[in-house]
C-alpha cells in the first residue's frame, strides 16, 4: 500500500471525485493515521440471518461510565458498501467518546424498499438490547448517516414505524444526524432511485419531507454547498418541513465542500476541511 507521505490530499480529493458517490473507501483508511483513544471493540456480529446483516463496534480505549452510542448508517446509493470501508468514521467517534456501531444491510438489488430500512431498524434493535457489553449507554442513541445512509437514518427517526416493528423502545433514539442525504427527490430521475424506490406502488411514502411532523427526536442536517450528487436543497427542504411543524433541526453548510468531502472531513486526513466532527458530537453531547 502507498504510504501516506506519497499521496497527497489534493490527488486523492481529485480521484476520489470521479468516482460514484460512495466508492470503496479503502484508500481512505490507509492514508488515515490511527485515531488515539478508539478502537475496534468487535467485528461481523450478527444482529440477522442474513451475510449481510452483520455489524462492527468501535469503543473509547478508557470510559469511565457508559459512554454515549452512535449508529452509523453509511451511504452507496443502497447498492453498494462495506462496513469495514468506513473504519475511519468508527474510529473517529470512538475516540470522542462513543461507542459506535457501524452495520452492513442488505443492499439493491437483492432488496428494496422498504428492506434496508428494516435491516437498519434491527440493527439498532441489537445496539438497544446488546451495546451495554461494549461499554455503551443503551438508553441514549444517536443516529447518523451519509448520504444514503443519512436518508436511512433520517427515516428512521421520522417514520417511526421501522423502529417500533423492529422492537426498538420508543423515545431511544433521542437524535438524528444526516450528511450530504436526499430526503427529497421525486421524481425518482436517477438509476439509484429508481431501482431503490421505483417499485414501491406509493412514492410519497418513500420520501422523508412527509414525514417531518413524526419527528420526536433532534434533527441535525449538514451538507456542503459544492454537492453536485446530493443537492442542498434537500437539506434545505427537510429542515423547513420540520420547523414548519415545530420540530428541532439544527442545520450547516459547509463552505467548498463536495459530496465526498463531507464524509472524509470526519476523518483526521480531512478534518481541517471542514469542522464536521465537531458539529456532529457537539449536536449529540448537546
Amino acid at each position: 500500500m502507498t504510504s501516506q507521505a506519497g499521496i497527497s490530499r489534493r490527488a486523492l480529493l481529485a480521484g476520489l471525485s470521479t468516482l460514484p458517490a460512495c466508492s470503496p473507501l479503502g484508500l481512505v483508511n490507509a492514508i488515515n493515521p490511527v485515531e488515539p483513544g478508539g478502537r475496534l471493540a468487535a467485528s461481523g456480529i450478527a444482529y440477522g440471518d442474513d451475510p449481510r446483516q452483520r455489524l462492527d463496534v468501535y469503543a473509547p480505549q478508557v470510559s469511565e461510565r457508559p459512554a454515549p452510542v452512535a449508529v452509523f448508517l453509511y451511504g452507496g446509493g443502497w447498492s453498494s458498501g462495506e462496513r469495514a470501508e468506513y473504519a475511519f468514521v468508527g474510529q473517529a467517534l470512538a475516540a470522542r467518546g462513543f461507542v459506535t456501531v457501524v452495520p452492513d444491510s442488505r443492499l439493491v438489488p437483492q432488496v428494496r424498499f422498504p428492506t434496508f430500512l428494516e435491516d437498519c431498524a434491527r440493527a439498532v434493535r441489537w445496539t438497544q438490547d446488546t451495546v451495554a457489553s461494549h461499554g455503551g449507554d443503551g438508553r441514549r442513541i444517536m443516529l447518523c448517516g451519509h448520504s444514503a445512509g443519512a436518508y436511512n437514518a433520517v427515516m428512521l427517526g421520522l417514520d417511526r414505524r421501522y423502529l417500533a416493528r423492529a422492537g426498538v423502545r420508543p423515545g431511544l433514539v433521542t437524535r438524528v444526524a444526516g450528511l450530504a442525504g436526499p430526503y427529497d427527490f421525486l421524481p425518482f430521475d436517477v438509476v439509484a432511485s429508481r431501482e431503490a424506490f421505483g417499485r414501491w406502488p406509493r412514492p410519497a411514502e418513500t420520501q422523508p419531507v412527509n414525514f417531518a411532523g413524526g419527528a420526536t427526536a433532534r434533527f441535525f442536517l449538514a451538507t456542503g454547498d459544492a454537492d453536485e450528487t446530493v443537492k442542498p436543497r434537500n437539506t434545505a427542504a427537510l429542515a423547513a418541513r420540520l420547523r414548519q411543524a415545530g420540530k428541532s433541526v439544527e442545520t450547516r453548510t459547509y463552505p467548498g465542500i463536495g459530496h465526498p468531502g463531507i464524509l472524509l472531513a470526519l476523518g483526521p486526513t480531512f478534518r481541517s476541511r471542514a469542522p464536521v466532527l465537531d458539529d456532529l458530537v457537539r449536536f449529540a453531547n448537546g
